[in-house]
């Protein structure tokens, strides 16, 4: 094993864990060599603390607390934009599955929260809101939601500044065949 590698993991580690940051290292075996590609320290953003679920990796967090002289923003709910404009209006190929509506829900998110000079790592509160899917059986499809989700949040998408969560199933949403809408709570630290 390579010193080098192993002193400067050490030192990112008590960084890390004296900070509150994660760290997140990837490695791979090559001829019983342990070869280091990247190391990365993810800090949280400051204004605020997180708590993790007890005994999982599921990407929300257990609670989320912010610290005094924090801005509190309360984004509206945001839905998805049609995925087909040419298709029927309101059919599921107008809208897409609960996955594609994910996906441009969290595009358009990413739109106003660049706008409003926030990022997805301020979110300290998340509401989900899916309607059941008649192409999945009538069932909510929480794993298409998860599918999107998890390429904003958790170790995949490198962001471990996770919101705490609800996902919540309704009836329907404000349009016929919208089957996701998402609202949330941002904190802006003082700059």
């Amino acid at each position: 094993m390579n010193t080098r590698l192993l002193q400067a993991a050490a030192a990112a580690l008590l960084i890390s864990l004296s900070s509150g940051c994660v760290l997140v290292a990837e490695s791979s075996d090559k001829d019983s060599d342990v070869q280091r590609k990247k190391i990365e320290m993810v800090m949280p953003p400051v204004g605020r603390v997180q708590h993790g679920l007890f005994g999982s990796d599921f990407p929300i967090a257990r609670a989320v607390e912010v610290k005094p002289g924090t801005q509190i923003v309360w984004h509206s709910g945001m839905v998805p934009g049609p995925a087909n404009p040419d298709a029927e209006r309101f059919s599921a190929e107008f809208w897409g599955d609960t996955k594609t509506q994910a996906l441009s829900v969290f595009a358009r998110f990413d739109e106003s929260l660049k706008d409003l000079g926030l990022s997805f790592d301020d979110v300290v509160k998340m509401t989900v809101f899916l309607v059941p899917d008649p192409n999945n059986g009538g069932r909510m499809d929480f794993s298409g939601f998860m599918q999107a989700y998890t390429q904003y949040y958790g170790a995949d998408a490198r962001r471990m500044n996770l919101p705490a969560r609800s996902a919540v199933g309704v009836a329907q949403l404000a349009a016929p065949g919208m089957l996701v809408e998402i609202d949330a709570v941002f904190a802006r630290p003082s700059r």
